[in-house]
């Protein structure tokens, strides 16, 4: 499984609203779409964790532990 950082899984469970890879990477993908031009920390952030989900199956998706750690 590829390794996720602490700011890749803290996004991810930010906008796991479905639970399932698909829809996290459908809300991933659309949020994409509203970053303004100079939010491209969050943007490279957005495309690192997209591209390690599309490489990952959904069972070990269910695997990861999407909750968020913000201390």
């Amino acid at each position: 499984m590829n390794n996720f950082t602490h700011d890749e899984l803290n996004l991810m469970s930010i906008y796991n609203s479905t639970g399932t890879r698909e829809g996290l990477l459908r809300e991933l993908a659309e949020m994409r779409g509203f970053l303004a031009e100079d939010e491209t920390e969050l943007l490279a952030l957005t495309n690192l964790a997209l591209d390690k989900l599309q490489a990952i199956t959904d069972e070990e998706y269910v695997l990861l532990e999407l909750f968020p750690d913000f201390e």
